[in-house]
């Protein structure tokens, strides 16, 4: 193709010559190299777009040159220009990665332009079937992604209706999910999973949708029957997750299966986190909460984290039977919580972590 460039690698200065003025007169423009070392030397500072190499040449011959050249120039058409004397080799240099073979002596330059623009035309063709493939993955990376961001937006929206209907702002939930983040990491969790933590937190009171405004708005104390049924949020959470989930319908067994998948050590999937979340955020590390009385190490240390972001969060915060309290008693309340509410471990990288959890609490404030 005109304007290509074309390097010429042959140990014969005449065939140089000849094969570089029918180029030119061609329109391509030429460099020529004597031996295939000074012609890899040549590639470096100026990248050709075919190269014609002769086979049999002293320092570097052909095929030496074509080892080295397709390691760096993967692409790079490259055609043997040799005697008929060397088929075996031409064969054995196709092999390595040359694209064409022309004979020696050189009879029809007719043959020499249709063998390059040939190659130069597949090369070409090659380059934009993979630019093609490139530019598909990436619009598949860029869909993918809009596709999880709309996710993560619709389930932020979703715990936020939730703490809607508790009387909060719905920044409640942006503030858990940030604190958590931290708390994760701090304990060890990767990026990767820290961050599908952070984005589940938020939906850990999503069952409130399925409890009474006369309860949940309620200034008063509940009543005993109340309260059991405030509790059952966790598990209307558990079960609206499930049903976004890839785990089986519902049966008398989801819920120890549900705390079985969280400590199994496998990756989660975000709406696997939050089922997870949703069902055991008021379990105690002394086996008093609820709904399943788990204790130490059986609750999963996800739920473990939120049981305390949420508190603390909730103490700061007004709520329709409590005004906020200090952020001293916030974190006093806290600290008497080590080893009968939560974990300890916890509230040590809770209070470790304390300046960036406080500041996300500024932040994100009401």
């Amino acid at each position: 193709m005109i304007g290509n460039k074309v390097l010429i690698i042959d140990d014969q200065p005449e065939l140089r010559d000849l094969l570089s003025s029918f180029l030119s007169s061609l329109g391509y423009e030429t460099k020529a190299a004597e031996n295939g070392l000074e012609g890899l030397k040549i590639l470096q500072e100026w990248p050709a777009d075919l190269v014609t190499v002769d086979l049999q040449m002293p320092v570097l011959d052909g095929a030496g040159f074509i080892r080295e050249a397709v390691k760096s120039w993967p692409d790079l058409p490259i055609i043997i220009v040799s005697g008929v004397d060397a088929v075996d080799q031409a064969v054995d240099a196709l092999r390595l990665g040359a694209r064409d073979f022309i004979t020696k002596p050189i009879e029809s330059f007719s043959l020499v332009k249709n063998t390059i623009d040939k190659a130069l035309e597949s090369a070409e063709l090659i380059r934009q079937n993979r630019d093609y493939q490139i530019n598909l993955e990436r619009m598949v990376e860029q869909r993918t992604d809009e596709l999880e961001e709309i996710k993560r937006q619709l389930l932020y929206s979703l715990g936020k209706a939730a703490e809607y209907r508790d009387n909060e702002t719905g920044r409640h939930v942006i503030r858990v999910g940030k604190m958590c983040g931290v708390l994760g990491r701090a304990m060890g969790m990767s990026s990767a999973k820290a961050r599908t933590f952070q984005e589940a937190a938020p939906l850990h009171d999503i069952g409130k949708i399925g409890i009474s405004d006369m309860i949940l708005l309620k200034a008063g104390k509940l009543t005993s029957d109340e309260w059991n049924t405030m509790k059952r949020h966790c598990e209307i959470g558990c079960d609206i997750l499930r049903h976004y989930s890839s785990m089986p319908q519902s049966d008398e067994s989801l819920y120890q299966r549900v705390i079985e998948m969280a400590n199994s050590g496998g990756e989660l999937a975000l709406l696997e986190v939050a089922m997870v979340i949703a069902l055991c955020h008021h379990e105690k590390w002394d086996g008093t909460g609820y709904p399943m009385m788990l204790a130490g190490r059986n609750i999963p240390l996800v739920a473990r984290i939120v049981a305390v972001i949420d508190v603390y969060d909730a103490l700061g915060s007004e709520r329709p039977y409590k005004k906020p309290f200090s952020e001293e008693k916030c974190q006093e309340i806290i600290r008497e919580g080590s080893d009968s509410h939560f974990d300890p471990e916890i509230i040590k990288a809770f209070f470790d972590n304390l300046d960036e959890i406080v500041k996300i609490k500024r932040d994100w404030m009401d």
